[in-house]
């Protein structure tokens, strides 16, 4: 179908970005603009001419501007065919304009959700009802009918009219395409706001917060050179609620492009780091914690963490929970070190510096500013497997350390405590089954990922050499017998820390108490798949 010449507009937005040179380009191409409440205001003030909806349909905005557009005469400008005979006699009898463009975007419903103490009946007022009829109407006769409901896509339609006088079929049909997912994505946020759970409760498996039907939206941000591996292609999509502190609101400072591992290692990273006091480093490597520690200083927890496996260390990617300083980004660019990807809540100007001038690595590692680093609250957890979808609570609350109880006759000293909590804490961020060695708050060994707990411990045993002399152990999962017990005490592990429940129970403890070792039970159980 050839363009169709654009004669009227009808423009409604809220997010008035780039409006007005848009505007003056339409009148320029002698198009006349129909405009109601705050855009007819905003171009007016702006000099350019505007025709008023209501003046046009004749009847007033009312009920503070929900009723605008709601009217036959809208609607019979946008869905009128003006190759049938039959649509043009109406419109001629009923003194209806044909909109060849219609300019349309909605309410901010997920920007004012997003804003903290937002009562229910303001997020309400922020539910679009005349916007997205629009919209739609427009998308489906967009053989007809042009529909901007972005501001991106000014720029496109602006050169077609100015070049044809109308739209070509083939970016009305785009457009129409992004605009009913703009609607979709829209209509999702809102059903989401309606039945997301209570996250004042979300420390507490409920049923609550599964719904019969879930509604996914996301939208696309790029495409990845591939995904884990060359031959299997990929692409990286942000949720329509994001949290303006999570990953893929994250900004990249530095670096190549991220890679779908970068992605999932970077996601990893971010999560550890935020269960951790601060200051607080995390190596990763391959979606597993390879070190990690806190320290007095960001410099000396940097330098420690690295030391846990440093020849895993190379290549990683790290998460800090503080912003970045010039002493850990001295320790991370000493001859020998390479970082793929950093984390943080921010770079300090010295750091960010140093991080992207001195190491020979400097124009390759990817550094991403997160913001605000914080202990998740629960949220759910999507993951598609053959078919479906399995939906959880994200496992990242800290657990009660009132609810431990140490069923040893030994029982842990100040300093011991202090490695049995911060090994809990890592503990769960490693692939099941998990063993991970701590010595001074720092991660010196990891079994990770094994079908037998009996092999991870054996795993971290060697990982860790001589360092296992002092350290304590944590175990995601209770231990079904007394060997590994047996085999971490002649290891030199000095305290144990796990989640108790296995029928063998009272062989472990008595296991520990052969060897004088202090053991926790925490009662809760960290499984990562």
């Amino acid at each position: 179908m050839p363009n169709p010449q654009i004669q009227n507009a009808l423009i409604s937005v809220s997010d008035k970005t780039g409006l007005t040179e848009f505007a003056r380009g339409l009148v320029a191409a002698g198009i006349t603009i129909y405009a109601s409440g705050g855009t007819r205001r905003h171009l007016e003030t702006a000099g350019i001419q505007v025709q008023e909806v209501a003046a046009y349909t004749g009847f007033p905005e009312m009920m503070d501007g929900r009723i605008k557009t709601l009217h036959p005469k809208i609607h019979g400008g946008i869905l009128g065919r003006t190759d049938h005979q039959e649509d043009l006699d109406a419109m001629a009898t009923h003194g209806v304009v044909p909109f060849g463009l219609v300019v349309v975007n909605l309410y901010p419903f997920e920007t004012t959700i997003s804003q903290p103490g937002v009562s229910p009946a303001d997020a309400i007022e922020q539910i679009d009802i005349g916007g997205p009829t629009l919209v739609r109407g427009a998308a489906k006769n967009h053989a007809y009918v042009a529909i901007a409901s972005s501001p991106s896509q000014y720029p496109a339609i602006r050169n077609e009219i100015e070049s044809n006088g109308g739209v070509s079929d083939t970016l009305r049909r785009e457009l129409a395409g992004a605009a009913f997912a703009h609607t979709a994505a829209y209509d999702t946020a809102i059903a989401n706001y309606f039945v997301r759970p209570d996250t004042n409760n979300a420390d507490k498996p409920s049923t609550d917060c599964f719904e019969r039907r879930i509604n996914l939206a996301a939208t696309h941000q790029v495409t990845l050179r591939y995904g884990e591996n060359p031959h299997q292609s990929a692409a990286l999509y942000a949720s329509s609620n994001a949290d303006p502190n999570s990953l893929v609101r994250a900004e990249q400072l530095n670096g190549k492009e991220l890679s779908y591992n970068n992605l999932l290692d970077l996601d990893a990273a971010l999560s550890a780091a935020s269960s951790l006091p601060t200051p607080s480093v995390v190596v990763l490597k391959h979606n597993n914690p390879c070190g990690a520690a806190t320290a007095p200083t960001l410099g000396a927890a940097t330098q420690k963490a690295w030391d846990g496996d440093p020849a895993s260390a190379f290549g990683s990617i790290l998460g800090f929970n503080v912003p970045v300083d010039l002493a850990a980004a001295e320790c991370l660019a000493e001859p020998g070190k390479f970082v793929e990807a950093i984390i943080a809540p921010d770079f300090e100007p010295a750091a960010l510096e140093l991080l992207t001038t001195k190491p020979k690595w400097r124009s390759n590692v990817r550094l991403l500013r997160v913001g605000k680093v914080a202990p998740g609250t629960g949220a759910l957890q999507i993951r598609s497997i053959s078919g479906g979808y399995l939906l959880q609570q994200a496992d990242n609350h800290a657990d009660e350390v009132s609810a431990w109880h140490q069923p040893t006759e030994q029982h842990a000293t100040e300093e011991q405590l202090a490695n049995l909590k911060f090994a809990w804490s890592i503990c769960r961020h490693v692939k099941s089954n998990a063993i991970v060695f701590v010595k001074d708050c720092g991660l010196v060994g990891v079994g990770a990922g094994q079908m037998s707990r009996v092999d991870a411990v054996e795993i971290a045993i060697r990982k860790a050499g001589d360092r296992s002399s002092g350290a304590v152990l944590a175990s995601d999962a209770f231990f079904p017998f007394d060997d590994s017990i047996h085999n971490a005490a002649q290891a030199g592990i000095v305290a144990v820390i796990q989640p108790g429940g296995s029928r063998r129970d009272e062989e472990v403890i008595a296991a520990c108490n052969e060897h004088n070792l202090p053991m926790l039970l925490t009662g809760r159980r960290h499984f990562r798949h």
